[in-house]
């Protein structure tokens, strides 16, 4: 076999190995319990008030009226968490 095989072999393998991840995500994600899943808020260090300027209802993964893409449940328009991205 030359280099050049053993080349795009390693790289098949990485990739195969690569897709695994999000299948073994998901599964991690199904495991946890409803209560897990249901609230996020202490992982994300959510909070209902604003830090600074920085506020859910001006980052680009608030849904209005009072959801996010990522802290689940009931948030605060006026709250803030570390996964804060604001909008450009």
């Amino acid at each position: 076999m030359s280099s050049d095989e053993k080349s795009t072999v390693s790289r098949a393998t990485a990739i195969k190995r690569l897709a695994v991840v999000p299948a073994v995500a998901l599964g991690v994600t199904a495991a946890m319990t409803a209560a897990e899943a249901a609230d996020n808020k202490a992982q994300f260090k959510y909070q209902t008030k604003p830090n600074g300027a920085a506020k859910c209802s001006t980052c680009t993964l608030f849904k209005p009226p009072h959801g996010c893409s990522v802290v689940t449940g009931t948030i605060s328009p006026n709250g803030w968490c570390i996964a804060y991205a604001g909008k450009h």
